[in-house]
């Protein structure tokens, strides 16, 4: 078709009559193939439209805005033609299948479904077994702020988890509904880097003795790959009373993992590192039941003893109190129960993969 492009009224002029010259194209069209290259005439890489909003960076800039909106409009009317077209195109086939026009009164296919999620599977029997040891559910807001996530977890400004390559900051300005800052105000908020914020907002309630679990999902700027993942899912557990010892923080793991990986399995305990506990542990597992990584001691999680300087930030007194901390990834348990070997599987949604777990 002929365009001229010589000014804004003659462009205006070209776009007006496409949708007339679509429509007339249209009526001879009455398969998919040749629909395909009408639709190429107008949108392809030599098109009408294509060339036309090409055109656009040779108008002075005073021009363009009402040129802009003749064009949005005009594709839009060319957009809704072409859906119409291939809806009738499609109709057409199926009755022409059926030998006559479709049977709105028969009855529909069969319903797909929806399939369990290997993550909620692996929360779900975590749940079951804490619950039978006296443990009960917490949870909290994605959204935190630096003092519930770092500060009263005893992690010093210059940690290296609270830089902003690792967290996710919101802006300065952003203000979160029903998510209160500390009293003493801290800062910014962010996207929770662990469940162990949820930690301290139950401790900050006093209501002690206190056993529970906080599930839910976090955030990190992790690059992703086959083992890491920018958004993923952590259980913290909290067990704090009178005289909580290491026996009791050992025995607690000790029994999870033996109800999550089966009989036989085994544990070691490595001395390590956390700002929130003291004694740290890593805990490492070997069992029988884990595929091609049966028999190899594999790390599974971090522990130790509540800090007192934990305490201390949420007003408890630590002569008197005493707790186990510990947290587990639940993308790290899946993977070890399935033999998943790309934790980008989980977020894809494919079900393909979803089917092998239901």
């Amino acid at each position: 078709m002929d365009l001229e492009f010589s000014d804004p009224a003659a462009m205006v002029k070209n776009l007006r009559r496409l949708p007339a010259e679509l429509g007339a194209r249209l009526n001879s069209v009455c398969d998919g193939p040749t629909l395909e290259a009408v639709k190429a005439e107008f949108f392809g890489p030599h098109g009408a439209m294509t060339l036309l909003c090409k055109s656009m960076t040779k108008l002075q800039k005073g021009d363009r805005p009402a040129v802009g909106s003749v064009v949005n409009e005009v594709r839009n009317e060319l957009t809704v033609a072409l859906a119409a077209a291939e809806d009738r195109i499609v109709t057409a086939a199926v009755a022409a299948k059926l030998g006559k026009r479709p049977d709105p009164t028969l009855s529909s296919a069969a319903a797909i479904s929806g399939l369990r999620h290997p993550l909620s599977i692996v929360r779900d029997r975590a749940v079951e077994i804490f619950r039978s040891m006296g443990f009960s559910i917490a949870e909290a807001t994605e959204i935190e702020t630096e003092w519930h996530c770092f500060d009263a977890l005893n992690m010093p400004t210059s940690h290296a988890a609270r830089d902003s390559m690792d967290t996710f900051y919101l802006p300065d300005d952003v203000e979160v509904a029903n998510v209160k800052k500390h009293e003493d105000g801290d800062g910014r908020y962010l996207l929770r880097t662990h469940t162990s914020s949820v930690q301290i907002r139950e401790l900050k309630k006093g209501n002690l003795p206190l056993r529970i679990i906080a599930p839910g999902r976090v955030f990190r700027r992790d690059t992703t790959d086959a083992t890491h993942s920018a958004n993923f899912h952590q259980i913290d557990i909290i067990h704090v009373d009178r005289n909580v010892s290491v026996a009791d923080l050992r025995h607690t793991i000790d029994f999870f993992l033996g109800c999550l990986f089966g009989a036989g399995v085994e544990t070691r305990y490595r001395p390590s590192f956390f700002p929130f506990t003291e004694p740290s542990f890593e805990v490492d597992v070997r069992s029988k039941n884990l595929g091609k990584l049966s028999n190899t001691w594999i790390e599974i999680l971090g522990c130790g003893m509540i800090d007192p300087k934990v305490f201390e930030a949420v007003a408890i007194d630590a002569d008197e109190w005493s707790g186990q901390a510990w947290g587990i990834g639940l993308e790290r348990i899946a993977m070890l129960i399935y033999g998943i070997d790309d934790v980008r599987h989980f977020y894809r949604n494919d079900r393909r993969f979803l089917q092998q777990f239901n």
